[in-house]
């Protein structure tokens, strides 16, 4: 468990009376730690790579109510609040997580097949998800700078998918955090993480890689930086705001 004090100097605040300077502080700090902890000597930028879900798009309220009312047809209970916990998760996890806990057994096969259709029926059916704010500039200026962005992402919402051809066009390539570093070529300190997930900010952190967490849902601040978070902004637009100071201080920060 994290102490108060170690939370409050990870979470960034977008405030506007806290200075540049102290942001830099801010974030030379977290760096030099990451540094340390994986005996690198320098973060030599070259790629970014993304979350989908409640990072590009402002998806996960659907998916939350989608898993919530699909639950609630076969007779048990995931709250929606609990359905940010389980995202990036299978739907055979997710499912057999709460059937477990709801009514002492496993769904089996046929069951959890009929659960993830009535999952994604109601999913469709909502109104469709927007890029987050934030995301198309900060993308821009990531492109400008000569990095590579990926999207890595667990969803299987071809409609999402869809739209993330759409909305950010020939701009991502897509694979999980070790297969992106190996496509593109590149070390761990080599890249970045932007995830909203709890499950994916460890992901990220076990792959070794610089996590920056955005919490664009209603979970605590501190469920995410207990996963190992090494920055933590309160939105897409937070990030996209400062996104020019954190490349700077990624950029120069060496041990």
């Amino acid at each position: 468990m994290k102490s108060t004090l170690s939370s409050t100097r990870k979470v960034h605040s977008c405030n506007a009376c806290l200075n540049i300077i102290n942001h830099i502080i801010m974030f030379q700090q977290e760096i030099n730690q990451y540094l340390t902890t994986h005996h690198y000597t320098r973060i030599d930028l070259k790629a970014v790579l993304f979350d989908m879900d409640g990072v590009l798009f402002d998806s996960m309220k659907n998916h939350a109510t989608a898993w919530h009312e699909a639950m609630k047809q076969y007779g048990m209970s995931l709250s929606r609040e609990e359905a940010y916990l389980h995202e990036g998760r299978t739907g055979e996890a997710t499912i057999n997580i709460v059937s477990q806990r709801e009514r002492g057994y496993e769904a089996d096969e046929e069951e959890i097949k009929r659960i993830y259709q009535t999952k994604s029926d109601i999913f469709n059916q909502l109104p469709k998800a927007d890029p987050m704010p934030g995301a198309f500039e900060v993308l821009k200026k990531i492109k400008a700078d000569g990095l590579i962005p990926m999207v890595v992402t667990g969803s299987g919402q071809l409609s999402l998918l869809d739209k993330l051809n759409h909305y950010f066009p020939d701009i991502f390539q897509r694979e999980p955090y070790l297969m992106a570093l190996q496509k593109a070529g590149i070390q761990a300190n080599e890249a970045v993480v932007i995830e909203n997930a709890p499950l994916g900010v460890r992901a990220g952190v076990a792959a070794g890689i610089f996590t920056i967490a955005l919490n664009t849902g209603p979970l605590p601040n501190d469920v995410l930086l207990q996963e190992g978070a090494n920055i933590l902004f309160p939105s897409m637009a937070a990030f996209n705001e400062n996104w020019e100071t954190c490349r700077q201080s990624l950029q120069d920060t060496s041990l």
